[in-house]
């Protein structure tokens, strides 16, 4: 199985996105800055190195909304061993792949896909796996 390790949302403001999150959720926010397109971690659980202590637990992030991309709404991400591995399964399995894997510094391979119902979904070979 491949388990969900992630969920990504789109924002406008992330400065109020931030303030929204941490005074409703108290959740913790690291905006990576513009060398990392102002993705925003977002800390949803106590973790233990980059991994969520309690069992079944994900932390996310936060994207800035573009007018060119598509299907910018709440998603999730699902980890696979082998990227390529996985977007043969996607593809067979009637998906279409967004564009090619992006290597993310420090996390993994990452490349999004819209379901066979019209979601965006990604998915994720972490460094150390394939």
């Amino acid at each position: 199985m491949n388990p969900v390790v992630h969920f990504e949302m789109p924002y406008d403001d992330a400065a109020r996105m931030a303030r929204f999150y941490e005074q409703a959720f108290a959740w913790k926010n690291q905006n990576l800055g513009p060398q990392m397109g102002h993705y925003v971690l977002a800390t949803t659980t106590p973790t233990e190195g980059d991994r969520p202590v309690e069992p079944g637990a994900i932390n996310g992030g936060f994207f800035p909304r573009k007018p060119d991309w598509p299907a910018q709404h709440p998603s999730i991400v699902i980890s696979v061993d082998d990227i390529h591995a996985g977007i043969a399964r996607v593809t067979a399995a009637g998906g279409e792949v967004l564009g090619e894997p992006m290597w993310i510094p420090g996390v993994g391979d990452y490349v999004s896909f819209m379901d066979t119902e019209g979601n965006r979904v990604s998915m994720l070979q972490p460094l150390g796996r394939g």
